[in-house]
């Protein structure tokens, strides 16, 4: 079963996470910033996992510190619920189309933690959601899940539109990395351990 469920509370937020990396049901979102909603509905959806997430955050200061450590807690959860990796393809590359923007992720479940993250925006926020915060939440979520993350929006001019494409492309890269593949016999590494 690679599953995960973490609690972790800290003097700006409360986040209980719980997710399934091989069923799509249920998928139950709920931090308080609309616009991360449904960003995290569409990563679940796009990486075909169960995802379930409830945060109390300090949303009184701004939504920082709830969509940071909604992005530790996933990328710890991602790294529980894979456990030694065997058979997995480990690699995940996907672009993604939406309206004028194209998106691109492509993933390294390696053990080894980076981001690289070439995008900008015009609108600073959409609806109580800092757009700057787009590349804080991946920072954290590929650190803690401890892969190697690589983003960037090729083209686009619609702010909302190419963070979609790269929370999509996330998904669907993610879901391509952690699938097992019964050519790969053990870890898919020269090491022997990712």
């Amino acid at each position: 079963m690679r599953t995960a469920t973490l609690t972790r509370k800290t003097a700006e937020t409360k986040i209980e996470l719980r997710l399934d990396l091989d069923s799509q049901e249920p998928v139950a979102i709920q931090t308080g910033v609309g616009f991360f909603d449904h960003m995290l509905i569409l990563f679940a959806r796009h990486s075909q996992i169960s995802l379930e997430v409830k945060v109390e955050g300090d949303l009184d200061v701004d939504s920082h510190h709830t969509v940071e450590d909604v992005g530790i807690v996933l990328g710890q959860c991602i790294r529980e619920a894979l456990g030694d990796k065997a058979g997995i393809n480990r690699y995940g590359t996907s672009f993604v189309p939406m309206d004028e923007s194209l998106g691109m992720a492509s993933l390294d479940l390696s053990g080894r933690s980076y981001l690289v993250f070439d995008a900008s925006f015009t609108n600073p926020k959409l609806g109580d959601f800092d757009t700057e915060l787009a590349e804080e939440f991946f920072q954290a979520f590929a650190f803690n899940a401890k892969m190697t993350l690589h983003l960037k929006i090729l083209h686009g001019k619609n702010t909302h539109h190419k963070i979609e494409a790269l929370f999509k492309a996330t998904g669907r890269a993610l879901r391509e990395a952690m699938t097992k593949n019964p050519s790969i016999k053990g870890i898919n590494s020269t090491k022997g351990i990712l």
